[in-house]
This record gives structure tokens, C-alpha cells and sequence, in this order.
């Protein structure tokens, strides 16, 4: 028999790692009346123990408003969790989503409910929903999985009892709000090592290409696409999918251009893992695409590790994988040169040059701020510094 803490069993433990949830405005519309008294925590409590459906089915309700901003009534409220999960599995189906819903909202920022609620059993009735006919409830159902997968502890658990398949037929099949959700929920579950390997066999890729292509290039939703591309393309299969779908090396192209930092730093990740792990093979479609103004903008204004990538990716992308010899030292303006000078095409061409001379004049620009920086912490102790704010310790 399985234990109760038993990945086949629903519950279970794991590393700490980081992984986004939304708050529960984000995930669905909620009314705006927001009771917050003692005495509305004792009543919703005491309408969820009655043995009337309709008396259950207002305890939900009033669960869902009083949790939807408060983390106080959360903790307050977290008695509530097992009879809620039992309105999953045994009340009548208009039941169903109410229940769901407070359940969501009781999970939101806050680990200890995210992990009773699995461990009270929620995840069989969520993943049936997934398979369900109404958009609303397996759209909630899938905003559920999003919140509880942000736990550490429950993403193993989660993985075990079969959710990825299914979340990755929601990228095919759900909603647009759902597609964006589970995009997001196989992302917090990809941190967990184990899992990789599991959504790599239901092969998301091209799901994830035609949500990357449709969305925002600045949204959390490309994020997390992106976050969940970069380690895929590790795995050869992977690497041959994103370059034959329509529109995939563009689309990650586009996110290195116009998308969050952190959205351009797996972005950037992926391409320099496509050409590192063949340059041939992958340096003409990543050059045709038009990468090269992204990549320049990057190795000045990404982030620490951005920066590092988008000038390896830059070396690899030159003509010759081979060292110049030291009369031509491999300077970012040299390999850029070269790339440009193969480059066909003015327009792509002269909007690389023109991102290369303004690329020059921001390095410049930081150059000199960090001159003047560390000049000012040169400055002896016994010199005023104009304008500075003084400080006192009492």
C-alpha cells in the first residue's frame, strides 16, 4: 500500500526551486466584495460542515471572495481545504467549479495550503477536469495545477499521478487563457529533474511553438514558453522540432528582441545551445532569421548571463569557427564584421552596422560611468563629496 507522502499516491517532497504562480485576480475574475471579519470565517466554516449542498455550494463562494487578497483569511480558512476536496469528488457538478475555485484561491501564496490540498487528495478530481467538456471548468482546473506546481513539495506528486500528458493536450486543445496556464505549470514542473524527461516524451514542442508565435513577446506566457524551450533543446529531438516547425527559430528570435530580460536570456540560451550543439547545421537558419541587432542589443543592455551568451553565440555565428591569429584579435566589433560581411541583404546588413556604432556608444557611455564611479569611491575620507547624503549611527 502507498504511504501517504507516496509520489503514486499524491503527495510527496522535493528540491526547493523557483517557480512563478500567478495571484488569483490574475487567473480569474473574482467579485470585488471582499468580507474579512472574524465572524465571516466562522460562518463560511460553519456552512461548509452542513449537510446541505446549497448551504456547501455558499460556503465555497464565500471561501473564494474572503481568500481572494487576503493572506490572513487564507490561513485562517485552511481547515476548510479537506471538505472542499471532498465537494470535488462527491457533490453534484455545479458544485464542482465553485469548490475548485475556492481551493485556488486558498493555494495562492501560500505553501502550507498548497500542500494540504494535494495531500488531501484534490489532485484526481483536477486531473479528471482536465478531460472535461466545459472550457471554464477545465480552464480552472488548469489554473489549479499552475498554483499547486509552484510548490516544490508537490511537484513530483503532480508528475506522478499523470498531469503532464494532459496538461500538454491543453496546449493543443484548451483555451487561449488555459494554453497560457499550462504553459506555465509544465514550467515550474520542468524544474524538477525528474520531470524533463517525462514532458519530453510527450512532445510539447510544436504546442509550445504555436503559443510563442500567437502571444506577446514581452508576456510572462513567452517567458515561461522560453523557460520551458531552453532545456529541451538539450535532447537532439527537441533541437530538430523547434528548427522544422514554421515560425520557431522567428519566434525565439523575436522574444530575444522584444522580450522581458529574463524572457531574452532563455531566448538567447536556446539559440546558443541549438549552435553549439552542431554549429553547422543550425548557424544558417538562426542567421537568416535576423538575429544578429538582438544579439549586439543584448551584449550591452541583457542581463550578466545574457550578455556572456549573446557574445559566444556571436563568436559561433561568425564565417570561420576556427581563432584569428593576434593580429586580428576577436573582438565583438570583428566577429560582428565578419557576420555582417555575410550577411545577405542592405537592409538587415545596415541595421546590424547601425546597431554595432550604437552598441559602441553605450559601451562607451558605461565605461565612463564606471570610471566616474570608481572615482568617487577613490575619494580620500577626509574630502567632502558634494552632494552626498550624510549618514548617522545612533
Amino acid at each position: 500500500m502507498d504511504t501517504p507522502h507516496s509520489p503514486s499516491s499524491c503527495s510527496s517532497s522535493s528540491s526547493s526551486t523557483y517557480s512563478w504562480e500567478p495571484h488569483a485576480a490574475d487567473t480569474i475574475n473574482l467579485e470585488s466584495e471582499e468580507p474579512q471579519t472574524p465572524l465571516a470565517v466562522r460562518r463560511a466554516l460553519q456552512l461548509l460542515k452542513s449537510g446541505l449542498p446549497e448551504l456547501r455550494l455558499q460556503a465555497a463562494r464565500d471561501i473564494r471572495k474572503l481568500t481572494k487578497t487576503s493572506h490572513r483569511c487564507r490561513r485562517q480558512l485552511s481547515e476548510s481545504v479537506g471538505p472542499l476536496v471532498d465537494m470535488l469528488r462527491v457533490d453534484s457538478a455545479e458544485s464542482h467549479e465553485p469548490a475548485l475555485l475556492a481551493l485556488l484561491n486558498l493555494a495562492v501564496k501560500d505553501e502550507k495550503n498548497k500542500i494540504k490540498i494535494v495531500e488531501a487528495g484534490a489532485l484526481e478530481p483536477i486531473l479528471s477536469f482536465l478531460k472535461s467538456q466545459s472550457p471554464n471548468l477545465q480552464a480552472s482546473a488548469t489554473a489549479a495545477l499552475l498554483t499547486l506546481s509552484a510548490s516544490s513539495t508537490n511537484k513530483p506528486i503532480i508528475s506522478a499521478c499523470g498531469a503532464i500528458p494532459l496538461l500538454v493536450e491543453i496546449l493543443r486543445d484548451g483555451s487561449p487563457q488555459a494554453k497560457a496556464d499550462a504553459v506555465m505549470a509544465l514550467s515550474n514542473l520542468s524544474t524538477y529533474p525528474d520531470n524533463l524527461s517525462i514532458i519530453l516524451e510527450t512532445n510539447p514542442i510544436p504546442f509550445i511553438v504555436d503559443i510563442l508565435r500567437t502571444c506577446k513577446k514581452s508576456s510572462k506566457t513567452a517567458e515561461k514558453c522560453c523557460a520551458l524551450i531552453e532545456p529541451l533543446v538539450d535532447y537532439d529531438e527537441c533541437r530538430t522540432v523547434l528548427t522544422s516547425e514554421e515560425g520557431g527559430i522567428l519566434a525565439v528570435v523575436e522574444v530575444l528582441e522584444n522580450g522581458t530580460l529574463q524572457s531574452r536570456e532563455h531566448a538567447v540560451g536556446t539559440l546558443l545551445t541549438l549552435c553549439q550543439s552542431d554549429r553547422c547545421k543550425y548557424r544558417e537558419p538562426i542567421l537568416r532569421e535576423g538575429v544578429i541587432p538582438g544579439l549586439l542589443e543584448l551584449t550591452v543592455q541583457g542581463t550578466p548571463k545574457s550578455q556572456i551568451k549573446a557574445r559566444t553565440l556571436l563568436q559561433l555565428l561568425r564565417e570561420s569557427p576556427y581563432p584569428r591569429s593576434e593580429i586580428q584579435p576577436d573582438t565583438l566589433e570583428n566577429i560582428v564584421c565578419n557576420i555582417i560581411s555575410q550577411i545577405d541583404g542592405d537592409d538587415q546588413s545596415g541595421k546590424a552596422k547601425k546597431m554595432l556604432a550604437e552598441m559602441v556608444q553605450v559601451s562607451m557611455e558605461q565605461s565612463l560611468r564606471h570610471l566616474q564611479q570608481r572615482a568617487l569611491v577613490c575619494t580620500p575620507s577626509d574630502l567632502p563629496i558634494a552632494g552626498a547624503s550624510e549618514v548617522s549611527f545612533k
